[in-house]
């Protein structure tokens, strides 16, 4: 009896936590009733030593977890015995922290571990729900005085979890070390509770349920329940917020993200004198008043009388007010895409076809200084659109006016044609093509020939008109429009 009277577990012995159902999602499978012998708090028959005997001994009484873990290795082992998937170590981790990979004997010690433990969770849950459904009206009394305390307060908001740890944590431990007198309610004399005293009682310790135990199945009920809560909850706000917020229909999204972003605006210039303490006061008392069974009832008949028959009217001019001030591109994204096709000056004075670049490989270019060769492709047609678009037009067109995109880059050392087949030539260098090979000291010079090595030459960039001489590379600029590729959808 000593064991039975310090031992306290968490687990959800009323009511199991009802499973919510949203209009248009699957209908949750019918639940097994509890037979009367399953709200036994007994445990189950004594076990052997070993793990073999253990379920053996239980095997008659348990054939539904059987099933279960029949249904969930079938489920989750892979067929025909193959290795399972396994992710890379993380680099980087948090040091002392060890993230295994998935391990099916590792995955059925943590669920039966997880499982013995979640019972405070849903012993929360339900005593929430019951709070706010007005099960014991002044219990929920009692919260919104509290709330609106708060409300009006909220300097009052940090005293709220201190006062559960002593109200709700310290006293009935507190009690449950030092229990009242048992007296009965014939006697004369009722004897009051007294604190005073050494304690009489042991204190309570928190334990984990007992494997296959009654209340280990209550966890697995609740815990089921609140799988198909999650599903539920999860897919009616997919199907209600995704296909208005992912641009599926652009116009309402469209239309979506102009009203937020004036609520943004709106909210950045008002929210300091907006009274949030009596909005919340009102959402709180509203919410919780909603969970009355009455009002529910009420509210139900009020949606179905007035609410229910304006949707589709209200829906309607929402869609035209869409229609109407939306106005979206229909045609895609166009951009514009250069290539310069580069040619060589060969040994024999003629030029000969090199390669189509993204660079123009001037003079002053860093791959020029460099020594690096130019990078490209030899073909016209190998010359591709760039990644996520698409040609729009069929061929490639001459840029006629050389001397802009020569002016844009601040491009030197070169000579514009602007006529015929608008090509850009390097000035020739006569200084640099006479620095070719190894440079000797000069030897000192006087007279006329001084002053000949002293008249100026014409530099680089201007270049000298009529000479006939001209750099080894020239280039010229083809374009052409590209635009949005579709992406296809992935299934």
């Amino acid at each position: 009896m000593m064991d039975d009277y310090n031992v306290d577990v968490f687990v959800n012995r009323d009511d199991p936590i009802p499973t919510v159902v949203i209009d248009g999602s699957t209908p949750p499978r019918p639940r097994t009733p509890e037979t009367p012998a399953e709200h036994s708090d007994a445990e189950t028959p004594s076990v052997r030593k070993g793990l073999r005997g253990r379920f053996s001994a239980f095997k008659e009484k348990a054939r539904i977890q059987d099933q279960l873990v029949e249904k969930l290795l079938s489920q989750v082992v892979p067929v025909d015995d193959a290795q399972i998937p396994q992710d890379e170590a993380l680099k980087g981790g948090s040091p002392g922290v060890e993230r295994p990979n998935f391990n099916l004997t590792t995955m059925s010690n943590n669920f039966r571990r997880f499982n013995a433990r979640i019972g405070v969770v849903f012993v929360f849950q339900a005593r929430v729900e019951r709070l706010l459904s007005w099960k014991r009206p002044t219990h929920t009394l009692s919260f919104l005085a509290i709330y609106t305390f708060v409300c009006l307060d909220p300097y009052l908001l940090p005293l709220l979890p201190l006062t559960i740890l002593l109200i709700g944590v310290l006293i009935p431990s507190f009690v449950a070390r030092h229990p009242a007198a048992e007296f009965s309610l014939s006697s004369e004399q009722a004897i009051g509770y007294s604190p005073h005293g050494p304690p009489l009682a042991p204190a309570i310790q928190v334990k984990p349920v007992k494997e296959l135990s009654r209340d280990f199945f209550r966890n697995m009920r609740d815990l089921q329940n609140s799988m198909e809560d999650f599903s539920q909850l999860h897919d009616g706000i997919i199907r209600l917020v995704v296909p208005r917020t992912n641009f599926s229909d652009e116009a309402l999204s469209s239309a979506l993200f102009v009203v937020l972003f004036v609520a943004c605006l709106f909210m950045s210039i008002a929210s300091n004198v907006l009274p949030w303490r009596l909005i919340f006061l009102t959402l709180g008392w509203a919410v919780t008043c909603m969970g009355h069974p009455a009002i529910q009832r009420q509210l139900q008949t009020a949606h179905e009388k007035h609410i229910h028959p304006q949707e589709e009217k209200a829906r309607g001019w929402v869609e035209k007010w869409v229609e109407r001030d939306v106005i979206l591109d229909s045609a895609p994204e166009t951009r514009e895409v250069e290539i310069f096709e580069l040619q060589r000056l060969s040994n024999a004075g003629e030029w000969e076809p090199w390669l189509f670049s993204a660079s123009p490989y001037d003079p002053l270019s860093p791959s020029r200084i460099a020594g690096d060769r130019p990078v490209g492709t030899r073909f016209f047609e190998d010359v591709l659109p760039p990644k996520g678009w698409e040609w729009s037009e069929k061929k490639w067109a001459l840029d006629l006016w050389s001397r802009e995109w020569v002016e844009e880059r601040i491009i030197t050392g070169v000579e514009v044609e602007t006529e015929g087949e608008r090509w850009v030539y390097d000035i020739y260098d006569e200084q640099a093509a006479e620095k070719v090979g190894v440079v000797e000291q000069p030897t000192p010079v006087k007279g006329k020939d001084k002053a000949k090595l002293l008249s100026p030459k014409p530099s680089w960039e201007e270049g000298e008109d009529g000479d006939g001489r001209r750099g080894e590379w020239r280039r010229r600029r083809w374009v052409r429009l590209v635009k949005r590729k579709n992406i296809p959808e992935t299934t």
